[in-house]
């Protein structure tokens, strides 16, 4: 059980909780919600006992597991000798049994394999294994399903619904247990409050969806109600009547009900790419293999300037090694990668690894994208980093933010050529849609890998790249069933 009670939380002098209240029982399957930012991953340290710096009440009875969506420092995984000895270090489960769960995950490494060599995405996965192995009372898990195809994520919410413990879950995906989930806490960072909705998570989008309605008819009420006291208090002469006039404005002013960012409209506007050859980049008989397993086989892609085209494959089936390989991070076996002279790549990793963390927000967006600092602070606001969230470090984003922080930092430079790997990965609906529309926007070239369909579908591709037949079709929204096939 958790009781969380006058919880209140602060970074520097910006509240992030106030006055938050909420009780989770045993065996209870709860989703968090919130837009990215909102402060979702602290809450969870707070109720692990990471997080020490707040006020209030925090109790939680039972044995607890955390698994964050990042494992980049983790130290049991970096003292722990091999996947299996990290897994199930208490040697409790046979081989066959660990495997069963790394299948389901869609994790392939082997129980022998040092631990600390690992992609971020495969520690992540390990981490999670690890939890459902160790079958806390209360598991607590931040985006579980991220790096994984529509099984892997199928397969992690069923097992969530049959989870005999408590279990607190953020994720995109609430959609694949709402069935078994009980109520969701929804995080409100206008307001700092967390609110519960009992019922499903479908339950929970109508619910919203209506209170937000609710509140915008109450916000246009209210303001036609002060436009008549302004037209009033411009028509009297008398000085104490406007003296009234004025006090009453100044009352409805502040009583007027503050509209969540995701009821606003989003509007971005970009730089305009550098001019580019024709052929901005193309691939001749590329050839790729990792001992004995071939990955790519005489790869033929060539990209027209203004083409947008979307990778399609399951996982494993090459897409992120023939994107390392045009970009240069690693060497083809065989064949060529011929790039034009005035080619600018802008290149979207979900590892983050060209980001220095102990940069701000506005640093790292001026260093990279070489704008002044007003543009800097304008173009970052339209991804809802505005305000302290510019100042804040970049190591103290949430997983979301740090995404927005990437794209931003991409479409405010005159790249002409876009490649994006799973763009989507960390992301809230209204992250989404903020980077969706900003997309949209862009006049370059681009290259897309996401298993998103709805995101795909907004981004109108000219063609896809299919994997593992190897061969360039012209795009059919018949092709999304494959975006999420495994």
């Amino acid at each position: 059980m958790i009781r969380v009670k006058d919880l209140a939380f602060a970074y520097g002098e910006k509240p992030l909780y106030e006055k938050v209240n909420f009780v989770v029982g045993d065996n209870q399957k709860v989703g968090l919600v919130g837009p990215n930012g909102a402060g979702k991953s602290t809450l969870l340290s707070i109720i692990t006992g990471k997080e020490t710096d707040y006020t209030g009440k925090v109790e939680l009875l039972g044995s607890v597991v955390l698994v964050p969506q990042e494992v980049k420092n983790d130290p049991t995984m970096e003292d722990s000798t091999s996947v299996k000895n990290y897994a199930d270090p208490q040697n409790l489960f046979q081989d066959f049994e660990i495997n069963k769960i790394f299948s389901g995950i869609e994790l392939t490494v082997s129980l022998d394999q040092d631990p600390k060599i690992l992609s971020g995405g495969q520690k992540t996965k390990l981490a999670l294994a690890r939890a459902l192995l160790m079958k806390p009372e209360v598991l607590l898990l931040d985006e579980p399903t991220n790096f994984m195809d529509k099984a892997g994520k199928a397969w992690v919410m069923r097992f969530l619904s049959e989870y005999k413990g408590t279990v607190i879950v953020i994720s995109h995906d609430l959609e694949l247990m709402d069935n078994n989930i009980d109520k969701i806490l929804a995080v409100t960072p206008y307001d700092g409050k967390i609110t519960e909705y009992k019922g499903t998570y479908s339950d929970y989008l109508r619910l919203k969806k209506q209170k937000e309605e609710n509140l915008r008819k109450e916000l246009e009420i209210k303001s036609r109600h002060l436009k008549r006291t302004e037209e009033r208090y411009n028509t009297s002469r008398a000085v104490a009547t406007k003296s009234i006039i004025r006090r009453q404005m100044e009352r409805e002013r502040e009583n007027l009900p503050q509209l969540p960012p995701e009821v606003r409209k989003v509007t971005i506007k970009l730089p305009d790419p550098k001019r580019v050859g024709e052929l901005p980049i193309r691939v001749i008989g590329v050839t790729k293999s990792y001992d004995s397993l071939t990955v790519l086989k005489d790869v033929n892609f060539t990209i027209i300037r203004g083409e947008r085209i979307a990778l399609i494959g399951a996982n494993g089936t090459g897409k992120s090694t023939f994107i390392k390989i045009l970009m240069g991070m690693i060497k083809q076996d065989s064949g060529e990668v011929v790039k034009n002279d005035d080619l600018e790549v802008g290149y979207y990793s979900q590892e983050f690894e060209t980001f220095d963390f102990n940069k701000s927000v506005i640093e790292t967006f001026t260093d990279e994208s070489k704008k002044e600092s007003g543009f800097a602070r304008a173009f970052l606001g339209r991804y809802m980093l505005s305000g302290d969230k510019a100042f804040q470090r970049v190591g103290s984003l949430s997983g979301g933010e740090k995404t927005r922080l990437a794209i931003a930092v991409l479409t405010g430079k005159d790249t002409n050529l876009l490649i994006l790997d799973e763009p989507t990965t960390y992301l809230d609906v209204m992250s989404q849609r903020i980077i969706l529309e900003s997309l949209k926007e862009y006049k370059g070239t681009m290259i897309v890998v996401s298993h998103t369909s709805e995101f795909i579908k907004e981004l109108s591709l000219t063609k896809a790249f299919l994997f593992p037949e190897e061969k360039m079709v012209l795009w059919d929204e018949g092709l999304l069933d494959r975006i999420v096939e495994v």
